[in-house]
Parts: structure tokens; sequence; C-alpha cells
């Protein structure tokens, strides 16, 4: 009987780690053991990234936000507590869109948010 040794799928499995880490400095692109441990540390960062991307969107429209409440006379909690109490249900992205692209409509939120407030 052939011995049969595997050849092909460690080939396979090779290339398959050779091709994600084209592009990586040095020996990192072109020696199998460093390249995996490259290719295993930058997934890792980028498990990471995905979920700091997340964070750090929500961080820049809360802040876009808060600038253009200021300009209008009411600061960012109590914005979104007045929201709330109006039974406004917008998410922060699209606050942040109005407030950056539609002064106006913008302006309109505040004003049913204070106007919630008061009652």
């Amino acid at each position: 009987m052939a011995r049969i040794k595997g050849a092909l799928a460690t080939r396979k499995r090779r290339k398959k780690i050779l091709k994600l880490a084209k592009g990586y400095f040095g020996a990192k692109s072109k020696l199998f053991k460093t390249a995996k441990e490259a290719v295993m540390k930058s997934g890792n960062y980028a498990y990471i990234g995905r979920k700091q991307k997340k964070r750090d969107f929500r961080r820049l429209w809360i802040t876009r936000i808060s600038a253009a409440c200021k300009l209008n006379g009411i600061n960012y909690s109590s914005f979104i507590n007045g929201l709330n109490k109006a039974g406004i249900a917008v998410n922060r992205k699209m606050l942040a869109d109005l407030a950056v692209n539609d002064p106006n409509g913008f302006a309109t939120l505040v004003k049913a948010a204070k106007k919630a407030l008061d009652k």
C-alpha cells in the first residue's frame, strides 16, 4: 500500500496563510511560521477593531449632537431626556446627521425637547 503524506493539503494550507500575510514586512510575508503568527495577531486586532469602530462612531455622533445642542441653548443630556419624554425616537446617527446637514430641522427637535421638559 502506498504511503500518503498529505503534501497537497499542507501546501494548500500554507499558501492560504501566506496569501493572507501578503504585504507584511520582512519575514512575516515570506516564512510560514512567522506569517502564521502575524496573521493570527492581525485577526485578533481586526476582531477588536470591529467592536471599537462601533464605540468610536457613537462617541463621534454624541459629540456632534452635543455641539449642536449648545448652539441651541440646551445641553446634550437634557436634549436626549426631552426627546424621550416627547416620545421622539430618533437614533444618534440620524440626530448627528441632522445636526450637521440640517440645522433648522435639528432646531425644531430641540424646541420639541424643551417643550416636553417644561411640562
